[in-house]
């Protein structure tokens, strides 16, 4: 049984692998969890580079930022023993419902013409920046699901070869491994299959991450109920 949440936020993070696999494959070179990239995207779309979707890179950029108000709205100083609150753990759900609907009609409509992919890319980035603020409150700063940059500084400096303890090396490193892992399997999926289909994929494993998720709270709760009164439980 997982007891812990690093299971849980690998698969979401494995997830928003294949989200930005299929966004950046299928939906214009777009990324919609990784804003870095649509960052430099922008940057090199203004100074001339020919071939970059500027509109479609802002469109994403802007509704993460959206999504993560939005989360951080509903989530914030929400009561509860357990880490993550009742409005985080409906904001997983909600992503992996919507992420799931969209597949669906993808798969339905065939190909997208141009408004359609401008909704579905702004959709997909508010509902991982969502994620992001919402799994936020459970406090692993290298599993923040849409990211392993930091992760990435975090295993390198804390390592043994740079003088550090080696602590959480595994779980940085499976971290930085499902997020390539995740891209792979969208990739495959996109290039041999279609968009859809590895859109389809990706909130499945959003579904499962958000399962797992659950899990883990559910016994948090229990066991904060054994443990006497506390904080009303959320």
């Amino acid at each position: 049984m997982v007891r812990t949440y690093d299971v849980p936020l690998l698969v979401l993070t494995m997830a928003t692998g294949a989200i930005d696999g299929v966004s950046y494959l299928a939906l214009d070179r777009v990324f919609t969890g990784n804003m870095t990239g649509n960052v430099l995207f922008i940057g090199f779309g203004l100074a001339g580079v020919s071939g970059l979707p500027v509109l479609n890179n802002l469109v994403a950029l802007l509704a993460f930022m959206l999504g993560a108000v939005l989360a951080a709205r509903l989530t914030r100083g929400a009561p509860g023993p357990a880490k993550l609150p009742r409005s985080g753990l409906a904001v997983l759900v909600a992503g992996a419902v919507v992420t799931l609907v969209l597949a669906g009609l993808w798969l339905a409509v065939g190909t997208l013409d141009t408004p359609v992919l401008l909704v579905t890319t702004g959709l997909l980035a508010l509902l991982l920046g969502a994620q992001a603020a919402a799994v936020k409150h459970i406090g692993i700063r290298d599993l923040s699901t849409v990211v392993v940059t930091m992760t990435m500084v975090n295993l390198s400096t804390d390592s043994r070869a740079a003088g550090g303890t080696g602590l959480s090396w595994a779980r940085r490193f499976a971290a930085i491994v499902t997020m390539g892992l995740g891209a792979l399997v969208a990739a495959l999926l996109t290039l041999h299959v279609n968009g859809a289909v590895a859109l389809l994929v990706a909130g499945l494993l959003l579904a499962t991450g958000t399962g797992l998720v659950a899990v883990v709270r559910r016994a948090e709760l229990a066991a904060a109920r054994q443990a006497g009164p506390s904080p009303a439980v959320d």
